[in-house]
């Protein structure tokens, strides 16, 4: 799972890309001249950076002032959700005293309420009190350990990991940490804060936008061309951006998970930094990256982790079960064999 709000490391196998190659933007970008009335606006958040285009806007609105309405919910999804900043909501829940139910923002308790869901859903596969695993392995914010974690250091952490110790009430919405478990919403505030964007533009009267934010993306309407967004999802390779199967995804969110990017090697072993929380360890299967199309991002974001964390048989048997669009690339000695589910089917058909 990637860490949505962590300071960028130096890449230790190259560049980290995002996970899904933006046919649209990248054209748009540097192939045209948009017209007046069609906007690119990026910037930086999360640790990444953002790309937003969008069509039609209404003609009393101005870029400067919809950039700074833009920036301004993403700085307060950060100051919501953020594990770097240290007076954020979530990292003041964090130190809250064990046993007592702190009052929390509609939106964390949402986020908060999908996490603990999906973690039901996919039997402990998606984790969002991980953190301390992840940082054991050496992706969080420690550096790489000069030695492979032991097992009892393992199972020792282990023990203070899991959404059992959470309790979600809404309405009040609070939540409860029953032991010293700490919240990472990486996996799945980075497609929340597409949604909060998304929103955003849709109360300012944006009908037609593409939301970008380090890879996960939500669409509405059609492109600056008339035509609904079409994105590529990427062949996974460390050595630059290739298009393995393009999609029509307009009305829909897409977040995509995999390991071949960010990873380690130590005496001939890779060690990738998805980490299952019920091993304690490294993703060792030959998923090499699933993509997964939903109604929201924050939703595509956890579950494509989840998906990701279970492998290919045991995930792909989740998305049939609850119908979710969800596409696989499966290492081989041949190269990637692709998988997709029942629900995806229409989105290839749709592309041919």
């Amino acid at each position: 799972m990637l860490n949505a709000f962590k300071a960028p490391k130096k890449a230790k196998t190259g560049p980290v890309l995002p996970a899904l190659f933006l046919l649209c933007v990248v054209a748009i970008f540097s192939a045209c001249t948009p017209a007046p009335e069609n906007w690119q606006l990026s910037g930086r958040t999360m640790g990444t950076s953002y790309h937003i285009t969008v069509v039609d806007v209404p003609a009393d609105m101005e870029s400067t002032v919809l950039q700074a309405l833009i920036d301004s919910e993403l700085q307060q999804v950060n100051q919501e959700m953020s594990t770097y900043i240290d007076d954020s909501e979530l990292m003041r829940l964090n130190r809250s005293a064990l046993g007592k139910a702190v009052p929390v923002s509609q939106s964390l308790a949402d986020v908060v309420e999908m996490s603990l869901d999906i973690h039901r859903r996919s039997d402990g596969a998606f984790e969002v009190t991980v953190g301390p695993l992840v940082n054991l392995w050496g992706f969080g914010p420690q550096p790489e350990p000069e030695h492979i974690p032991s097992e009892v250091e393992i199972i020792r952490l282990q023990q203070v990991v899991g959404s059992d110790a959470l309790k979600l009430t809404r309405d009040p919405d609070t939540i409860t940490r029953e032991r010293p478990v700490e919240i990472d919403l990486s996996a799945i505030a980075k497609g929340h804060g597409v949604d909060r964007v998304a929103l955003l533009l849709e109360q300012q009267g944006i009908r037609n936008y593409l939301v970008e934010i380090g890879g996960e993306l939500r669409t509405l309407g059609v492109n600056p061309k008339g035509k609904d967004w079409r994105i590529g999802i990427e062949t996974p390779n460390a050595f630059g951006q290739m298009v393995q199967q393009p999609i029509d995804v307009s009305g829909k969110a897409v977040a995509t998970s995999g390991d071949y990017r960010n990873y380690y090697e130590r005496d001939g072993v890779r060690y990738a930094h998805s980490i299952d929380p019920r091993t304690g360890r490294p993703l060792k299967h030959k998923l090499a990256s699933v993509t997964v199309i939903a109604e929201t991002c924050a939703e595509a974001d956890a579950l494509a982790t989840a998906l990701n964390v279970l492998g290919a048989d045991a995930g792909m048997a989740l998305a049939q079960r609850d119908n979710l669009a969800a596409f696989m690339l499966v290492k081989t000695e041949k190269g990637f064999e692709e998988r997709f589910s029942s629900a995806f089917s229409p989105y290839l058909e749709r592309s041919e």
